[in-house]
């Protein structure tokens, strides 16, 4: 695959299919009622999604299919690795966030890596309905979607699970901390 294309060759369809199909069928209680064939057949239909799902899986994130919305005829995908994804950590919330720092600014930006994936972060409300389906984030922590209002005074939230519970929580949106990623979300 090239740096520079958002195609991937066929060796590498296929290749990431066999690991989409395996990860499917091991943890069927992420999506008990649907098929295998007949995602990987939508799957086939959208190359630009599968870019996006390889994104997901090259930066840790073991993207698995979590819903089916019937009305728009799309497959709910959502980063499913135990832990926030490995190589999304150490980042601000967003540009403004990162742009504010004066000093030992990280890399990049949890919004606009997600964009230049292709994928979304998780609303709060993705990543409460994430944790019925395992538990996610018991040492790290994620950031979700933050509302225009908190972020337009400086905030931003990030989730994670401990004590049993899901936690939402706020920080600054110039902050990073090694064990602190985004989890996406991509519908197909």
């Amino acid at each position: 695959m090239s740096s520079h294309t958002r195609e991937l060759s066929a060796a590498d369809r296929q290749s990431l299919m066999e690991i989409w199909k395996v990860r499917f069928e091991k943890h069927r209680n992420r999506h008990p009622d649907l098929d295998w064939a007949a995602v990987a057949a939508k799957l086939e239909m959208h190359p630009e999604k599968m870019w996006s799902l390889q994104e997901m899986e090259r930066t840790g994130g073991e993207p698995d299919v979590v819903g089916y919305d019937e009305s728009k005829d799309e497959y709910i995908f959502y980063d499913c690795s135990a832990e926030s994804p490995a190589g999304r950590r150490s980042t601000c919330y967003d540009r403004e966030g990162l742009d504010s720092r004066k000093e030992h600014k990280p890399a990049n930006n949890a919004m606009d890596m997600a964009a230049a994936m292709g994928i979304e972060l998780l609303t709060t409300e993705q990543y409460q309905s994430l944790q019925r389906l395992g538990k996610f984030d018991a040492k790290t922590s994620s950031w979700v979607q933050t509302p225009a209002d908190i972020r337009n005074l400086g905030g931003a939230l990030f989730a994670d699970f401990r004590y049993g519970t899901v936690f939402i929580y706020h920080n600054g949106a110039q902050s990073y901390y090694a064990a602190r990623a985004f989890r996406g979300s991509l519908r197909v």
